[in-house]
């Protein structure tokens, strides 16, 4: 079973949602968590909109394929980049790529994600570094720092992915244990439950 970034972002919420989600399980609905998925996907398509803006049309990408592609890339930045690697796949929001400082150094990949919320919280910084090492097990070498750009002023937050590899490798685990199970996990209330669409 394959561990999206969308089921790893269920299971930071609630490892029954990452079931479901798992499942294919439709979804009872709800306003808040449609309202939610309105404002992240308007968000993450105007931050785009905005930082493409800035980089000349030759050095930019819209949806580059292969993960050969990746190290031969002589783009600056590149948006909605699919990462697939053994068992991880990540829907990366945008890569800024910095060239190579010397001979025989790779070039620095680093990931971004947009968050709309003026607050960001721990669940942000983690799914940022599950790109983070989807990407790297792509390049092959770490990829140890990621940008979230976030809330009404667009702030930048540079975020340590390296530091939160450990974590993001066991919770990894955990959710490939969940998934290859045949029965559901134990129904737990928790806060995410009042926002679920579930």
């Amino acid at each position: 079973m394959t561990i999206t970034s969308h089921l790893f972002e269920a299971y930071l919420k609630c490892s029954t949602k990452c079931f479901f989600r798992s499942l294919g399980e439709a979804e009872t609905g709800n306003a808040y968590a449609n309202w939610v998925q309105t404002q992240t996907e308007a968000y993450r398509s105007e931050g785009l909109k905005r930082l493409m803006e800035g980089v000349p049309r030759d050095e930019r990408a819209i949806r580059p394929s292969g993960t050969g592609h990746l190290k031969t890339a002589n783009w600056r930045l590149a948006e909605e980049f699919v990462a697939r690697s053994e068992n991880l796949e990540s829907n990366i929001h945008a890569i800024e790529r910095i060239p190579s400082e010397g001979r025989g150094k790779p070039a620095q990949f680093i990931p971004i994600r947009f968050v709309f919320t003026n607050k960001l919280t721990r669940d942000d910084k983690l799914l940022l570094a599950f790109d983070a090492l989807t990407l790297s097990k792509i390049l092959d070498h770490d990829v140890g720092l990621g940008k979230i750009i976030h809330g009404d002023d667009q702030a930048t937050l540079k975020v340590k992915t390296s530091a939160l590899a450990v974590e993001i490798r066991k919770l990894s685990g955990k959710i490939a244990t969940l998934l290859s199970s045949s029965a559901p996990p134990d129904l737990v209330l928790n806060r995410h439950c009042a926002e679920c669409e579930f």
